[in-house]
């Protein structure tokens, strides 16, 4: 069975060139590269590359072998769709209007959204309808450029299970918009809410593009490896996730300060594809 599995860029120390990281993801194993628009300065300011760089990006990565097909757009948690402030609102759009732009320029298909209407200040009716109206600006301009934008399933009670994300997906209606969940913070909301995680995930089914693998336990959503004691249900996630027709997913964990990387990220390798093979296999 054909399945593609990416690197998160985090997993990479910061300071590292694309072409070192792309390097890197080759050769630990990994098929492509996701890259991360944060909510970060630095991160956000490779919205403002010219068209020519980002297309010059997309072909280094391709002619490396480690081409970026999903970027993971977690700078709205800053400036989300949502927000009261009309101020940040703006620079929302424009944020999302440039990470598009910068998909298709780079060649980029898929763009995983942040699943909140806001993040730093209490949501409420108007939070909600500001994000609904800007999701559908933001979908129709994506449409218009030939990229996927897909909702993560997150930590916050917005939007962390997939059938609140299929809420807003059957809202805007269109085939531009759908599901990129990740399994270990939906497995976090299936001990919060008592239903089954691979039940949960069929929720998306015709809808999901990619899933995020990660590892976590209950209230714990980052910095953990592979295999160190938290409860993510890989195989049975997988296997669900590979009946759908879904062939993408993403190694997301973080670069841990003091943590040999490459024996890390290799390590990971290892762990996902055992686990895809075992789901394949299921």
């Amino acid at each position: 069975m054909s399945v593609s599995l990416a690197l998160y860029e985090k997993a990479i120390p910061a300071g590292f060139s694309f072409e070192e990281m792309f390097a890197i993801t080759h050769e630990c194993g990994f098929d492509r590269f996701e890259i991360s628009i944060d909510e970060t300065d630095a991160r956000l300011a490779r919205l403002e590359m010219n068209p020519k760089a980002q297309n010059d990006l997309g072909e280094l990565s391709r002619r490396m072998n480690t081409p970026i097909r999903t970027m993971c757009l977690s700078g709205h948690r800053k400036y989300p769709m949502g927000s009261m402030d009309p101020k940040i609102r703006e620079r929302s759009m424009d944020i999302m209007f440039k990470a598009v732009d910068f998909a298709a320029n780079a060649g980029i298909p898929i763009i995983q959204l942040a699943g909140y209407d806001v993040y730093y200040e209490q949501g409420n009716d108007e939070t909600v309808r500001y994000f609904t109206e800007n999701l559908r600006i933001a979908t129709a301009y994506a449409a218009s450029k030939g990229i996927v934008l897909a909702f993560e399933s997150m930590e916050t009670p917005f939007m962390d299970t997939v059938e609140k994300i299929m809420k807003y997906v059957d809202l805007i209606g269109s085939p531009w918009l759908g599901v990129y969940p990740d399994i270990g913070n939906l497995k976090n909301a299936a001990v919060l809410y008592g239903f089954d995680v691979t039940e949960e995930l069929k929720r998306g089914k015709g809808h999901t593009f990619a899933v995020h693998l990660k590892e976590t336990l209950p209230g714990i959503y980052r910095d953990m490896n592979y295999g160190t004691g938290g409860h993510t249900e890989y195989v049975p996630c997988i296997k669900a996730a590979l009946d759908m027709g879904v062939r993408m997913f993403t190694g997301e964990f973080w670069y841990q300060n003091g943590q040999d990387y490459m024996k890390v990220i290799r390590e990971s390798n290892e762990f996902l594809r055992n686990v895809i093979r075992e789901a394949e296999n299921a």
